[in-house]
């Protein structure tokens, strides 16, 4: 299972966002620092409308769609790299998820106090990547300082190796993240046995505040709030190879409790088309370099998770070992030509069904049977 965490300084909305996308109230959220100690850790699933439409073509007795994991990581503060709040206990449940969303504060309120004092969200983005630059850059340090024998001996994997952890080190000392620096497809296979903390995906969730997220949706910027986002997305793009999604951590906890057409009116009330948990989720599954292939009939609707290039004899691998060992083919057909078709017989009548090898890569919303013999 893929895992996401959550991370943020303190009192930016990330244990409210948490309860917000994993529908539940795990997370305890506090007008104070450091409410969360101990990660919490949630189910969340991709909202995918294909599901519904196949669902009810085959007349499914469920819909499974696909999970990941969702961690919610105290807070951290300037010096967590030199163990400063819950800095070391901090840096350790970052370095076991997969990526990172980071919660930034994007709005004033008098009533919610702010760690630094005042809302500035290029300063709180600083103020993390900093501190993760700092540790990575002791991890490489300390590296470097002990070459092992087989560098010394003239190893070329070795010698590899050192030769990236001294680039890291120099990008590193200049502030900038590992995942900013250009590397070869065999070098990036390097760089992820040094576990650093940098080189996670890093997606980052700009939380406005309930009348503001309407207008911001719409492409808007306009207002102290609006100047804040766009100061986001632009450092994002230009500075952290990073996207950003806009988010209101207030609206999604209200809606929690909604049923679903209330909910709906709640959202239209606001002049907001869509919760902004469903673009963070897809987004977060983007960021992690995954995709989805679908299987439907009676039984069941089911979204299963692949990783991006992954061809039909690995899809297949993730319903059932066997299914990848004795694979044989796989019939595959676009959604978007199954929707348009109505049903699989006008598909196979349009010749649309394709049967697939094993080196077919799969693509998202590809709608698989698969056949195999073991």
């Amino acid at each position: 299972m893929v895992r996401a965490g959550i991370v943020g300084l303190p009192n930016v909305g990330k244990s409210t966002l948490f309860n917000a996308v994993t529908r539940t109230r795990k997370a305890q959220a506090a007008n104070y620092p450091f409410c969360t100690i101990e990660p919490n850790v949630g189910m969340v699933t991709v909202p995918d409308a294909r599901l519904d439409w196949l669902a009810r073509m085959s007349k499914s007795e469920k819909i499974l769609p696909a999970t990941i994991e969702l961690v919610d990581i105290a807070g951290l503060v300037k010096g967590a790299s030199q163990g400063e709040g819950l800095g070391n206990q901090f840096l350790t449940h970052i370095r076991e998820v997969d990526a990172i969303v980071q919660v930034v504060r994007c709005f004033e309120d008098a009533d919610i106090h702010h760690v630094a004092g005042s809302v500035d969200p290029l300063r709180d983005i600083e103020t993390i990547v900093t501190e993760l630059v700092l540790a990575d850059l002791g991890a490489v340090t300390k590296r470097l300082e002990k070459p092992g024998k087989a560098a010394k001996q003239g190893d070329a994997h070795a010698k590899a190796e050192l030769a990236l952890l001294g680039r890291l080190k120099e990008h590193l000392d200049k502030g900038s993240p590992a995942l900013t620096l250009e590397m070869s497809p065999d070098e990036i296979k390097l760089a992820k046995g040094f576990f650093l903390l940098t080189s996670k995906p890093t997606l980052f969730a700009c939380n406005v505040k309930e009348e503001e997220l309407g207008a911001l949706t719409e492409g808007r910027r306009e207002g102290k709030t609006g100047g804040q986002v766009k100061k986001v997305e632009e450092y994002c793009q230009t500075r952290l190879s990073s996207k950003s999604v806009i988010v209101s951590a207030q609206i999604e906890s209200e809606l929690v409790d909604l049923p679903e057409v209330e909910g709906q009116e709640y959202l239209a009330g606001l002049g907001v088309k869509e919760s902004g948990v469903g673009a963070l989720i897809r987004a977060t599954y983007d960021l992690l370099g995954l995709r989805t292939y679908l299987t439907t009939g009676p039984k069941e609707t089911r979204a299963w998770t692949i990783h991006s290039g992954d061809r039909a004899p690995q899809a297949a691998g993730v319903i059932h070992t066997d299914f990848e060992r004795g694979f044989i083919a796989a019939e595959t057909v676009a959604f978007a030509d199954l929707q348009a078709a109505g049903t699989m017989l006008k598909v196979r009548e349009a010749g649309k069904l394709r049967v697939e090898g094993k080196e077919y890569v799969v693509q998202d919303g590809d709608v698989m049977e698969f056949r195999f013999n073991v």
